[in-house]
């Protein structure tokens, strides 16, 4: 068979249903996409986001898909289906698309004394309580943030591209709650790169306690999704 002819017999809907054939329950929807940076992900919202070349997986790989996404599944089950998923070659049935480049405003002169400590705290932070997995992540001091304390910011496959701090938390809060904030936001970051759902639930908690998050961080820092 053609791959020219493939995309007539296999599509999102197709895919849908053959992953809840398989038990896929919980999620409000499927939007596949061809972008490596996450492969398989399920946002906030109960969106399950995941590669089209999944479509032409066999079951025992939409299986995998199944458990990796379900709530509540061990770890080792977590790792052992997240290996069968990676193993299949999505890229040759439906190669990656280049994204679009956007031109990155310019931090502020003034900004760029703070940005150079919490560029420096979050790799400390990232070999402290991440064994230096997470990516290096873009840095962002916010003046229009009034509610939130920081922000991870996610591109719409789900990768972590910025994390935003406020700046009226800087001056109003003191430099130990900065920490909290950077330490929260970088739990979501290793949400979202290890293919875990970006939330507050369990997940976050019990990694916020071993990384020393303080109730009041996870309580007040708020955390949104955003393609900008």
């Amino acid at each position: 068979m053609s791959q020219k002819s493939q995309p007539e017999l296999f599509n999102d809907a197709f895919l849908v249903q053959r992953l809840s054939a398989l038990g896929l329950r919980g999620v409000r929807r499927v939007e596949s996409h061809q972008n490596r940076a996450v492969m398989v992900s399920v946002t906030p919202r109960g969106v399950l986001r995941i590669h089209r070349g999944y479509a032409y997986a066999p079951d025992s790989v939409l299986a995998a898909i199944v458990t990796f996404v379900k709530p509540g599944t061990r770890l080792q089950r977590r790792r052992a289906a997240q290996a069968v998923i990676l193993a299949f070659p999505v890229d040759a049935f439906a190669p990656p698309q280049r994204a679009r480049r956007r031109r990155k405003p310019s931090a502020r002169p003034e900004d760029l004394p703070l940005l150079r400590q919490l560029t420096a705290m979050h790799k400390q932070f990232n070999g402290q309580f991440f064994d230096g997995q997470l990516s290096r992540i873009s840095l962002r001091i916010s003046r229009r943030m009034r509610r939130r304390l920081g922000e991870l910011m996610l591109d719409a496959n789900d990768a972590p591209v910025e994390i935003a701090i406020s700046s009226r938390h800087v001056a109003r809060d003191g430099w130990h709650e900065v920490e909290q904030t950077m330490l929260h936001e970088m739990i979501h970051q290793w949400q979202a790169e290890s293919g875990r759902p970006v939330d507050h639930g369990a997940i976050f908690r019990k990694k916020a306690r071993e990384v020393g998050v303080t109730p009041r961080a996870m309580r007040d820092v708020g955390h949104t999704s955003s393609t900008s």
